[in-house]
């Protein structure tokens, strides 16, 4: 969503919560008549001033905000000497403001600290002045110049770190924006600037922005985008864009990864829940370049078992057909007709829709029927269909996971019994590790899988030769904290319920092992989590699986783009048998500003 969130008379209530809670750092009662607006901001993230009323603060205007979280913003045009002090703030009026840019003003107020999020999200405040008086002294001047956030302005440390004493955050420390990337930003909240030609590294999105890196050669990968590759690496060139005009006055320019933001690119930096740090621009560059194309993966040989997965974005009967359509031709034409495919977000027939419904047999028969329209094999399909309401996603919609399989090329072996509720166990089968239901789901009544997708493992035969597959949909990184939190390293809270999603797989593939050590295995899906995360150290303890997306130079690691960042979030895991194998992140969708579904597909191929 975008930054502009209204602010309501409920701020100062969220600014008592956050005091009380520890979070902003409250002020003396002493006046702060007259001051300016570096003394407003002060040499942290949180103003010195907080709840103090301040009176006639001199700027010059230098954005407006009519819609959403409607105010501006205005800068001192004489700043001081301290690079930590911003000389830039937001007025937050609630109303249309009245004032343009290059008015001088003058603003009287309440200083307060806004929590974009709320309190208990964990992001830095936003200093602004509340319940303000203006008056206008004059129009037509000229702006003051705006800092150029660049490569070599931005420092390469991302963040201070928060100590035990702070509960990790890094409110009350000083800035020191020659240090790190986090305390630079700070110290130009609110000011005017601009940043010149940079590459786009997050595609536009619904909500009007999108995101370049200032810095070019910073972890990038030849597709143009910026690749996440560590919880200590956070690529701190990056910076979203928004522009001041409202989408009905002046379309946003639609730009994928690898594309670029040509020339100057100018206005007030905001701070919003949405993204951080967020260049919100009076003058928008123009969008030029020829950003990514899509990916084709080869072809499977003929002896090669070729496994895909693919999260195709809540996908119901509901949806256009031209949504089935564009999926079904990339199963058939970017990704080469898998033959088996693992498909999670597949919702019941009548999408989020409430009314008990648990079935997909026709969404599946909808995506089936389109994949034979597009030139496809015409695939069989097995899943288990969820408990009502028991497995998260979109309410009503009962996303689940399903396998699609070519019976031309593989088989798959039934052994009936399986249901939402009971768990299928490894066994002997012929000498060989084989699942007592199939299709089955893993363990479904651990509390690992509350109100979360349950693993579906089914078996297959190609070539004589048998292959477990396990389709998995781990937990979402909701109620995690932003990049941008005040708290260094941000809270993870998401991830304590991934890491006993990954042990329980990680133990049921360790039973298949302890039968059968030559089993073909191969865990698949949306992770949820990145190739270097603590859930994929757990799922691949005591060396039961590999996360094959490693074997990829470490600039192609990536299914996702998030914030500017292309990381890893879906994965397909092997177990030591399969050793020799061809891996593809087939990029078709989380570069581009028209996507199919948010997440790139991934394929193996190897011959069992």
């Amino acid at each position: 969503m975008p930054s502009s969130v209204p602010r309501t008379a409920a701020v100062s209530a969220l600014v008592a919560t956050a005091l009380a809670a520890g979070l902003l750092a409250g002020s003396s009662s002493a006046s702060a008549a007259e001051v300016r607006i570096h003394g407003i901001q002060g040499s942290g993230r949180i103003s010195p001033l907080v709840g103090t009323p301040v009176a006639d603060v001199p700027g010059i205007v230098t954005g407006v905000r009519t819609y959403g979280s409607r105010g501006f913003w205005f800068q001192d045009p004489n700043p001081d000497r301290d690079a930590a002090t911003s000389e830039g703030i937001f007025v937050f009026t609630n109303a249309v403001p009245t004032v343009a840019v290059g008015d001088s003003v003058k603003v009287s107020g309440t200083v307060t600290e806004y929590v974009p999020g709320g309190a208990t999200s964990g992001n830095q405040s936003l200093t602004q002045i509340s319940s303000p008086k203006i008056t206008v002294v004059s129009s037509g001047n000229k702006l003051p110049a705006p800092v150029t956030i660049s490569a070599k302005s931005v420092p390469a440390a991302y963040a201070p770190k928060g100590t035990a004493a702070t509960g990790n955050s890094i409110n009350g420390l000083q800035l020191k924006p020659r240090s790190y990337a986090l305390d630079y930003y700070e110290s130009l909240e609110g000011m005017n600037v601009r940043v010149g030609t940079s590459r786009v590294v997050g595609a536009t999105d619904p909500y009007s922005e999108l995101w370049v890196t200032v810095k070019p050669s910073e972890n990038a990968n030849r597709r143009g985008g910026t690749v996440y590759g560590g919880y200590d690496d956070q690529n701190t060139g990056r910076i979203q864009i928004q522009q001041l005009a409202p989408a009905a006055e002046q379309p946003f320019p639609k730009a994928d990864v690898g594309d670029v933001l040509s020339g100057s690119t100018e206005g007030p930096l905001d701070f919003n829940q949405f993204g951080g740090y967020t260049l919100t621009a009076r003058t928008l560059g123009a969008v030029t370049g020829d950003g990514a194309k899509p990916e084709t993966t080869r072809a499977q040989r003929r002896d090669e078992l070729a496994v895909a997965t693919y999260n195709v974005e809540n996908l119901d009967p509901s949806d256009p057909q031209e949504k089935f359509d564009a999926l079904a031709g990339a199963v058939v034409k970017n990704l080469s007709s898998p033959d088996i495919l693992a498909l999670e977000e597949i919702q019941d027939d009548n999408g989020a829709t409430d009314d008990g419904t648990v079935s997909a047999d026709a969404t599946i028969a909808k995506f089936t029927a389109a994949i034979v329209a597009a030139g496809g094999p015409a695939y069989e399909a097995r899943t288990v269909d969820p408990e009502n309401k028991t497995d998260g996603g979109e309410p009503g919609g009962n996303i689940r996971q399903v396998f699609l399989f070519n019976p031309e090329r593989v088989s798959f072996t039934d052994r009936p019994g399986g249901d939402a509720s009971t768990a299928t166990e490894a066994v002997r089968q012929d000498g060989k590790a084989g699942l007592s239901l199939s299709p089955g789901r893993i363990d479904p009544t651990n509390a690992a899988w509350k109100d979360s997708r349950k693993p579906l493992a089914g078996e297959f035969t190609f070539r004589g030769k048998p292959v477990v597959v396990i389709a998995n949909h781990f937990g979402s990184k909701g109620g995690d904290e932003s990049l941008v939190s005040h708290h260094q390293p941000p809270n993870r809270i998401s991830e304590a319920q991934r890491h006993l999603q990954a042990k329980a797989v990680n133990t049921f593939v360790k039973d298949l092992l302890k039968i059968q050590r030559s089993a073909d295995v191969l865990v698949v899906g949306d992770i949820n989590d990145f190739e270097f995360s603590a859930t994929t150290k757990a799922l691949t303890a005591d060396g039961a699986l590999y996360p094959a997306i490693k074997s990829l130079p470490a600039p192609e690691r990536y299914s996702y783009v998030y914030q500017g960042n292309s990381q890893v979030l879906d994965q397909i895991l092997t177990s030591p048998a399969v050793d020799d194998f061809d891996y593809d992140s087939v990029h078709i969708n989380a570069e581009f500003a028209d996507q199919n579904s948010d997440h790139d597909p991934q394929v193996l191929r190897f011959r069992p």
